[in-house]
């Protein structure tokens, strides 16, 4: 289950059943994810206290979410069946038709989904946090990065799975934008930037949780649109633009920081209300920088 706010702000979990995974995403863009080394110039991130603190490495506490299923188990199989022929027919109803033969049913059943091609996206996304939950659980190395290359490795495992659908991505944006499947797009993407920040160990709370969730969703945002238009080898040129927006969020908080300590030395007048200021945007206390 999820242990943090964002369970509390955004309702019930996730609407997946964990039926034929391998349609998701090819082995082939698995089996090496994540291998390389990664050099850093940080101390690792330690456990902080607090409601939202957590393991590092998100292992250690069994399984962390049992999904409430939003579909019935024949829908599930409809929709997951459908996600092989989503490379050749997109995001679309003729891809949830060719699905319901794959499985042996009546394509009829393609009415019973009141957002059509909504249903599928939406079932790709949830599908796709499932299966980085159960790379995290599965005893994923995080503990030797420090939380900026964590939080690098999190997405850039997130993102490849989009890679066999990359062509039709657009459209799954599109789909994603329209005004009736706003909330639904909302709340997803906010449990999966809820989800990166707790495997990294966050254990923020008040303003600073928001905070730093905004800014992550920005970075994953402008990495998955980046991502659109690289045409590098092995998508080398996202992965780059990725390490550089993580550095860039972490040196905004460094930034912040100092800015606080500036107006603590200035000590009066204006000094005191800037830094009540930035202190409602920092980290309280003698937290590090690397906690971001």
């Amino acid at each position: 289950m999820y242990r943090t706010a964002a369970k509390r702000l955004l309702g019930a979990g996730l609407t997946t059943s964990r039926l034929l995974r391998s349609t998701i995403i090819p082995s082939s863009y698995t089996s090496n994810l994540c291998t390389s080394s990664m050099g850093h110039t940080e101390s690792p991130i330690i456990n902080q206290s607090g409601p939202t603190a957590a393991s590092s490495t998100g292992t250690g506490e069994g399984p962390r979410r049992k999904p409430r299923p939003e579909f019935e188990e024949e829908q599930a199989r409809v929709l997951s069946a459908s996600l092989r022929h989503v490379a050749r027919l997109g995001w679309t109803e003729e891809a949830m038709t060719a699905g319901s033969r794959d499985v042996g049913v009546s394509p009829s059943i393609v009415g019973s989904f009141s957002r059509r091609e909504a249903a599928l996206v939406e079932y790709f996304m949830d599908e796709c946090l499932q299966l980085l939950i159960d790379r995290v659980d599965s005893g994923l190395d995080l503990q030797n990065l420090i939380p900026s290359e964590r939080i690098s490795k999190l997405i850039r495992i997130r993102l490849e799975m989009q890679v066999p659908y990359i062509s039709k991505w657009p459209q799954a944006l599109s789909i994603q934008a329209h005004p009736v499947n706003v909330p639904t797009s909302f709340k997803q993407r906010a449990m999966l930037v809820d989800e990166i920040w707790h495997t990294v160990g966050d254990g923020a709370s008040d303003l600073d949780w928001y905070v730093k969730r905004t800014v992550l969703g920005g970075v994953y945002s402008t990495t998955e649109i980046y991502m659109l238009t690289d045409d590098s080898p092995e998508y080398r040129d996202t992965w780059e633009f990725l390490d550089d927006r993580v550095k860039d969020a972490f040196d905004l908080k460094k930034s912040i920081q100092e800015a606080k300590y500036f107006a603590q030395d200035i000590g009066a007048g204006v000094g005191k209300s800037f830094q009540g200021v930035m202190q409602s945007m920092s980290t309280r206390g003698g937290r590090s920088s690397s906690s971001f």
